[in-house]
């Protein structure tokens, strides 16, 4: 039998039908069928699901011979379903990719429930989405199957059939059918919640709710609102004839009330000649279904509606909804009025400020547009605290991240008189982003731009002439910006001639290495093997960390690769990491419970750099994070499926793929075969490593944050006690898994000279880390293999 029936109703939606029906196809989950019923449509809907159903044979086609409305075009198609779970969806909506494998997961782990609730989000012809404002009524704490008794909050989500997935048997049991005419969903959600002895909840975004600029039922005007009254008839007599659901009547009742209320208040729906009458069956309407007892939680505003409801007192509600109106519209203005003022005040504070003395002992840091503790500037952030203890270090961000900063570190509110004070007192400003655009850099103000990553895609001015990537953007402003740097890090010669290009101002470039990357040489095995015990990965798997890069050329995050799919050809003695681009909010991860074992999602996880010390090996794209990772002499594999458009959309300063740091696959077959094959860590890809890390990894060695504190903070130079940088033949990463579970000469080593994982004294040791033994999966590579494989290391590069 079929897991899904996706019943698809599409009466004059030609435009947007091929999506719809594309974005069910497209789903990584295989079990299911889509009956797309033509409700005689006047436009060529009809043939494109006839179209549909001549490609793929999991389209059941049905033509209606007369227009007969959205519900019994719903009620057709589920005659002709075979499927355990009945989902919906209109015809101008698309499921979000991945889905249907995140709805049979969740149906699997809640034991195949009567209903399964989902999340939507409202897309709009602008591009926009914005997710269900309720969305928290979803939360999946607490018992996974419940009745409404225990969440009765989801009769407050809104009440639409399309979010839902409903078990076939369940409703057949019901014997419940979409009635004909407008808000045919009301007496189908209100009676299939109600009854339902079991129901489960997923917090994911499933549905894309399109909301067109014009066509949509709900927004066209028209007597056929009026339909609402007998679509309520049907839910109370839905109770009616079950006197075990009496108990719902007052909250149905207070539902009723809302909706009516809001189909007679929204613009452009009831004609004005129609709104009297419509009252007055507003009215009918309350002493029809009125209960004996009202719900105890109705509130006092609620309560003046309703009784002027039950009076039928029209004018007057119309009267108090535009008072209410207009008072809504005041209090925004006077909000904005305040927000204005407060903004006004706050740079008025700022500019005195700047009359102060510059405090020589303070110095701000933020990173990411102030996400938190993390990238360069928070180990140089550390670097100071240890080297400079003089200097005290404050960090902006949002209370969101405050749980990232270290102990003793102050915070800054971004906007706040503290943040603005700080601001314009600072001696040091670090940051790897751009400080706001109000911040004027005084003399003796020190400012350091770290940067983020070794740029392959194009930046700065460079920009100019690639819209997709450069639109919007005000390259005035950023010269200005640049024009305040007093210091820009540099991880490698390609990066100093970018930025210097890119970037064109009088700063200093200090070509150091990257200060987050010291980690990479100065954890130890024990360092390794805890980070790997707290995300969970066993002793014995070969993990991997893909990181993909996003795409300017593409609206929101839409998966490159199905991860379940890779999961199981790699077989459970792999895992991956998955870490979605800080850019988006949503996890990449859409890997089926099968491999949940196999598909770890570490979107969260504050530090890529330890994600980096965890893994085997690194999946990516375009990502900078390779090159990065690239100082761990570990595998990467770049994945270049969209390398032409993703080039010609943001523009590169080099062919990733005619230069790149391991193995390319150009598609999901590809990729798939050079993990199975093991060229992934074999020699040409030891080969290929080399040469990239001679060229981009040029002056990270573990000593970068000591370097810039001691140039910057400390003022010294390199004949002072700056540290130089180590040849990269000198240099001992971090040891791999493989060597850390089998080998302790480097820990013993380390702690004998008192050098933590991150510490600054003295230079890294060059013990061999250990013996290492294969992996246990015959396609996984054994971590010895990587150097055995390797060449001859490469001249030593000029410091």
């Amino acid at each position: 039998m079929t897991r899904f029936s996706v019943i698809v109703p599409a009466y004059q939606v030609q435009a947007y039908l091929s999506e719809c029906l594309e974005s069910v196809l497209a789903q990584e989950y295989p079990d299911f069928e889509v009956i797309a019923v033509d409700d005689h449509s006047p436009d060529g809907s009809g043939e494109i699901i006839d179209d549909f159903a001549a490609r793929d044979r999991r389209v059941v086609p049905v033509h209606l011979p007369r227009n007969r409305g959205l519900g019994p075009a719903r009620n057709a198609g589920m005659a002709r379903a075979s499927g355990d779970y009945l989902l919906f969806l209109d015809g101008d909506d698309t499921f979000a990719p991945g889905a249907l494998r995140a709805i049979a997961d969740r149906l699997r782990h809640t034991g195949d429930p009567d209903v399964l609730v989902y999340d939507y989000d409202r897309t709009y012809w602008t591009g926009e989405a914005r997710r269900n404002a309720l969305s928290h009524h979803l939360g999946q704490s607490g018992p996974p199957v419940f009745t409404l008794d225990d969440r009765p909050e989801l009769l407050r989500l809104l009440m639409i059939a399309c979010n839902k997935a409903y078990r076939r048997e369940y409703i057949a049991r019901l014997g419940l059918t979409f009635p004909a005419g407008f808000y045919e969903d009301t007496p189908w959600t209100y009676p299939t919640l109600l009854a339902a002895e079991s129901i489960a909840v997923l917090d994911q975004v499933c549905l894309h709710y399109r909301q067109r600029r014009r066509g949509n039922i709900l927004s066209t005007t028209s007597r056929r609102h009026f339909d609402i009254f007998d679509q309520y008839d049907r839910v109370f007599a839905f109770l009616d004839e079950r006197p075990e659901l009496t108990r719902w009547r007052p909250v149905l009742f207070e539902r009723m009330l809302d909706h009516l209320g809001t189909v007679h208040n929204t613009p452009g729906r009831l004609p004005r000649s129609a709104r009297a009458e419509y009252f007055r069956r507003c009215r009918a309407q309350y002493h029809r279904h009125r209960p004996a007892q009202p719900h105890p939680a109705a509130s006092r505003r609620g309560a003046v509606r309703y009784l002027l409801t039950r009076l039928g007192a029209g004018r007057t509600y119309r009267l108090l909804w535009r008072v209410d109106q207009l008072g809504r519209a005041a209090r925004d203005a006077a909000r904005a009025a305040y927000r204005k003022l407060r903004a006004g005040l706050l740079l008025a504070h700022y500019r005195l400020q700047t009359h102060r003395r510059i405090d020589p002992g303070l110095a701000v840091f933020a990173a990411y547009w102030n996400r938190g503790y993390s990238c360069n500037p928070a180990a140089i952030e550390a670097a100071v605290r240890q080297l400079a203890p003089r200097i005290r270090t404050a960090w902006i961000t949002t209370p969101e991240f405050a749980h990232t900063l270290p102990e003793g570190v102050r915070r800054l509110h971004p906007g706040s008189a503290a943040y603005w004070t700080a601001l314009a007192r600072a001696k040091y400003l670090v940051n790897n982003v751009n400080f706001t655009h109000r911040l004027v850099k005084r003399p003796g103000q020190i400012h350091v731009q770290t940067h983020h990553g070794t740029p392959l895609k194009h930046m700065g001015l460079d920009l100019r002439d690639y819209p997709a990537a450069g639109a919007g953007t005000d390259f005035e402003r950023l010269m200005t910006h640049a024009d305040r740097w007093d210091y820009v890090l540099s991880a490698n010669r390609h990066s100093t001639l970018v930025w210097e290009r890119a970037y064109p101002a009088s700063y200093t470039t200090l070509e150091y290495g990257y200060p987050r990357n010291d980690a990479l040489y100065r954890a130890s095995a024990d360092d390794v093997l805890r980070i790997r015990d707290r995300l969970g990965i066993t002793t014995g798997t070969t993990a991997l960390l893909y990181a993909p890069t996003h795409r300017d050329y593409r609206r929101g995050q839409l998966p490159l690769l199905d991860l379940g799919r890779l999961a199981r050809a790699l077989g459970p003695r792999f895992v991956l990491l998955v870490r979605s681009h800080y850019f988006y909010q949503q996890p990449l991860t859409t890997a089926p419970a099968d491999d949940a074992a196999t598909v770890i999602d570490v979107s969260g996880h504050p530090s890529v750099e330890e994600l980096c010390l965890a893994v085997d090996g690194l999946l990516t794209d375009y990502s900078s994070v390779m090159f990065d990772y690239a100082n761990l002499d570990r595998p990467i594999v770049v994945h270049a499926g969209d390398w032409a458009a993703y080039r010609a959309a943001r523009g590169t300063y080099f062919d990733i793929t005619a230069e790149p740091p391991g193995i390319v696959a150009e598609d999901e077959d590809a990729l798939i075969e050079a993990f199975t094959s093991g060229a992934w860590c074999g020699p040409r890809a030891a080969e290929l490593r080399a040469a990239f890390r001679a060229r981009f990894c040029r002056y990270d060695d573990g000593h970068a944050a000591e370097r810039v504190v001691r140039r910057v903070f400390l003022g010294e130079r390199q004949a002072d006690g700056v540290p130089p940088v180590l040849p990269l033949s000198d240099r001992t990463p971090a040891p791999p898994p493989g060597a850390c579970a089998n080998g302790g000469q480097r820990t013993a080593q380390r702690s004998a000279e008192g050098n933590g994982p991150i510490g600054l004294s003295g230079r890294t040791p060059g013990a061999d880390g250990g013996t290492t033994a294969p992996l246990p999966s015959a396609r996984s590579c054994a971590p010895a293999a990587w150097s055995a494989a390797a060449p001859a290391r490469p001249p030593r590069p000029s410091t």
